[in-house]
């Protein structure tokens, strides 16, 4: 993985470098003390992961995830912070950060939450090969094993929706593909057991699927305003969100309400499942 850092204390990029690069399988390529500097570099390199501070002069380390997450969606950012405060932190997540790292730093977190983020991307990388791979052929093909199958199916909805290329599409595909073997419901899943995370990192896998589920409700609600009487978008609008909600988002994006459409995990998941 290619990592870049970015924060004003000079201490803490070498220590990180320090860290990171014990798996040889890491690099650090660049380094900032700003963000102007951060976002110039990482526009002509090709970086993984960028980790960056909460607070800086200038651009807030907030700011600069969405800049940054705006260039380059594929981007995945861990965020160093000893802040605390839960407001702040719950920006950051919503500007598209995947996990904090605490300040002082402590090498066992780092390592976890960076092979964590790094396992992401490389479903992420999967999926998308498995989109590459099934995108022209028919589910039905026998050349296509079943599980290959559902894989294609799944993403055809994301595909669909509009997701493919949020971070949280690799935990639906996961998600659902254990739903699928161990024929559970999403409620009957431990997730702690099948992620082996706690559940301040569940919190946090929870949080990227609900932004991708949320993006998916806004795309459907606009396919709805453009096309009112397209069986698939009628069909995912009630089995994913149940249309109500589908109504809501699309009296929000007409300016007739002042609140968007609602969603729940547990109806998508069951949803996506009995699609497929």
């Amino acid at each position: 993985m290619k990592f870049y850092i970015v924060d004003d204390d000079p201490a803490i990029p070498m220590m990180l470098r320090r860290i990171l690069e014990q798996d040889a399988n890491n690099s650090v390529i660049g380094v900032a003390a700003n963000a102007q500097k951060a976002i110039a570099d990482i526009m002509i390199q090709h970086v993984d992961i960028v980790l960056v501070d909460l607070l800086m002069p200038g651009m807030s380390g907030i700011e600069l995830v969405e800049k940054l997450k705006h260039l380059h969606p594929d981007l995945r950012f861990i965020m160093i912070s000893q802040v605390k405060d839960d407001e702040l932190r719950a920006e950051a997540y919503q500007a598209g950060i995947e996990f904090f790292i605490d300040k002082p730093i402590n090498l066992i977190e780092v390592k976890t939450v960076v092979e964590k983020v790094a396992q992401s991307i490389q479903m992420a990388a999967k999926l998308n090969a498995v989109q590459s791979l099934v995108g022209g052929i028919p589910t039905a093909t026998p050349t296509v094993d079943p599980h290959q199958a559902q894989k294609a199916k799944i993403l055809s909805i994301l595909r669909f929706l509009g997701i493919t290329s949020e971070a949280g599409s690799a935990d639906i595909l996961a998600i659902t593909q254990i739903m699928i073997d161990q024929q559970l419901s999403f409620r009957e899943i431990d997730f702690n057991v099948a992620y082996h995370i706690d559940d301040r990192e569940k919190k946090i896998v929870f949080q990227r699927v609900r932004r991708a589920i949320k993006t998916g409700l806004t795309n459907l609600a606009h396919l709805c305003l453009d096309d009112m009487g397209d069986e698939i978008v009628v069909e995912y609008a009630n089995t994913l969100y149940e249309y109500k909600n589908v109504r809501s988002e699309m009296l929000y994006l007409e300016g007739e309400r002042s609140t968007r459409g609602k969603i729940s995990l547990k109806r998508f998941f069951d949803g996506l499942v009995q699609e497929i």
